[in-house]
């Protein structure tokens, strides 16, 4: 079958899905968007995590075909999405179909990027990432440390992305229910509670 639905904003169609094919499957090999991670394949551990009109789900669990129509962003348009909710959605989301967001080609484009002079050992001189191509929870994992193999990263700052877009202002134990969902074998979850602390209390300031 074929499955027309928004990519990080722009309209895109997946030919061929078979009825048993996840979006996770044809966003990272027929679209070639790999940031939502392919880990459990039973909606445990929240890697493959994008927001569908919206809500996070885990991308392993949704079929292709039930993306018809509908809107999904992944950790690649998660900048451009976020820039553009605060310039022309302030306080609310993108609506499904409105042509808002990262086209699929800048999304493949993505990468990390030294800028030079970085340390190898240490990692410092250049910093590791372009900031500007960096949405605000993307800058506040860096800053508090909370990335370290990276795998579930993307699951992560999707949903802590639409947590505070839900709820501006959370407790702690807000946070820790929202990221309930997300599993990380490496950094013990401080430094991530940190970084979400850290993104919110910068979006105040903001506002």
């Amino acid at each position: 079958m074929r499955v027309n639905f928004t990519v990080n904003g722009r309209p895109q169609e997946a030919d061929d899905v078979w009825e048993g094919e996840s979006l996770l499957y044809v966003l990272r090999e027929r679209m070639g968007l790999p940031g939502s991670k392919n880990a459990c394949e039973q909606g445990e551990c929240g890697s493959c995590t994008v927001r569908l009109d919206g809500v996070p789900v885990c991308a392993c669990l949704v079929a292709a075909g039930q993306a018809e129509g509908r809107d999904v962003v992944t950790v690649e348009g998660l900048a451009d999405y976020a820039k553009h909710r605060a310039d022309t959605h302030p306080g609310d989301s993108c609506a499904s179909g409105d042509g808002c967001g990262t086209s699929l080609q800048q999304a493949r484009r993505w990468q990390a990027r030294g800028t030079g002079g970085t340390d190898s050992q240490t990692g410092e001189g250049g910093g590791v990432f372009p900031r500007a191509t960096l949405s605000p929870i993307q800058e506040a994992f860096i800053d508090a440390g909370a990335v370290q193999c990276g795998f579930c990263t993307p699951g992560l700052l999707v949903t802590a992305d639409e947590m505070l877009e839900r709820n501006p202002s959370p407790s702690d134990a807000d946070i820790r229910e929202a990221l309930s969902g997300n599993l990380c074998r490496c950094t013990g979850y401080e430094k991530i509670l940190d970084a979400v602390r850290l993104a919110a209390a910068r979006q105040s300031e903001a506002v």
